[in-house]
């Protein structure tokens, strides 16, 4: 499966604003579309949806966890899974067409020696643990994103939702 995903773990409590998805999810056999998650402070504190808004409460309801992102993942929209247009109804695969978020755990691999942490240091240090993790898409093709340096400058990373080449 080819894949050009880049992921983190996002920090647990500051997240805030809402997400729109951008393809369906496919979550235990039932199809969520056209839907938004609004967040504050880490947290899901609304959710609408235009089919699966019942399917979208159960998985928001799974456990506390459930409410937060354990991943950000940054997808380019030219990409081979992409491209081919074709929707997988499955997760990991459609994940690689796309920008993607995902609610419940975090990997722990993305934080300094997180895969030692007990599931109380892994909150304390800021990532998320719950008995799900399951991803959906952001991305389109006019993706925008700019990241901000520890210094405060910013760096343009996507451009109408591809990486910026910034060895030019």
């Amino acid at each position: 499966m080819p894949t050009e995903e880049v992921y983190t773990t996002p920090k647990l409590d500051d997240v805030n604003g809402i997400v729109f998805s951008s393809k369906p999810l496919s979550y235990c056999g039932n199809l969520i579309n056209n839907f938004s998650l609004t967040f504050k402070n880490g947290k899901v504190i609304d959710c609408s949806a235009e089919t699966g808004l019942d399917i979208l409460n159960e998985l928001l309801n799974t456990d506390e966890g459930s409410r937060y992102l354990g991943e950000v993942a940054l997808v380019p929209y030219n990409s081979p899974i992409s491209n081919s247009n074709i929707i997988f109804y499955n997760t990991l695969y459609d994940e690689n067409a796309s920008c993607h978020l995902a609610l419940g755990s975090s990997y722990p691999c993305c934080i300094k020696n997180g895969e030692k942490m007990t599931k109380e240091e892994s909150i304390l240090s800021g990532s998320n643990v719950s008995l799900i993790h399951v991803d959906f898409m952001i991305g389109t093709k006019d993706t925008n994103i700019t990241g901000i340096t520890s210094t405060g400058e910013e760096i343009k990373i996507f451009n109408n939702g591809n990486w910026v080449n910034t060895l030019q």
